[in-house]
């Protein structure tokens, strides 16, 4: 399989907007994703970068386009369009005039040897959600009063 990805092993799947006030993208978050692929936290799948003119107008770059592909291209290793444009311009509508956005789409490769063995136990997942960080915060505060 080209892609090495399978169907029925890949891992949960998500799915990150990180804006950037003042169309001002460095870079800087390369070498962290770099080191999540590597260590194999993470697969990065689909990559774009969303800006938003002053005068409203959005611009949608992929992570082929020569702009950002060589900052970019140790990270991803394979590209398939999870992203539709329909996708990218509502996260373009929220951005504020002046700002970006990379909208990032990995897999939870960390999580695909439980799924399977879920499924290989004939286990079904009934609930998974993402506890926000805020209210992590407020517990770990709690264990201190």
């Amino acid at each position: 399989m080209r892609s090495g990805l399978n169907a029925d092993t890949v891992g949960p799947v998500d799915v990150a907007v990180v804006a950037f006030e003042g169309n001002r993208f460095n870079g800087e978050i390369v070498p962290a994703l770099q080191a999540l692929q590597k260590d194999g936290t993470v697969r990065i799948l689909d990559m774009t970068f969303v800006r938003k003119a002053g005068d409203g107008t959005v611009d949608l770059v992929e992570l082929a386009d020569p702009e950002v592909a060589e900052a970019f291209q140790a990270v991803a290793d394979i590209q398939f369009d999870l992203l539709s444009d329909e996708d990218l311009r509502a996260v373009a509508e929220g951005l504020a005039p002046e700002s970006s956005a990379v909208v990032v789409a990995w897999e939870n490769t960390w999580a695909a040897r439980l799924a399977g063995a879920v499924r290989e136990s004939r286990g079904e997942i009934l609930l998974f959600e993402r506890i926000p960080r805020e209210a992590v915060v407020e517990a770990v505060a709690a264990l201190d009063n």
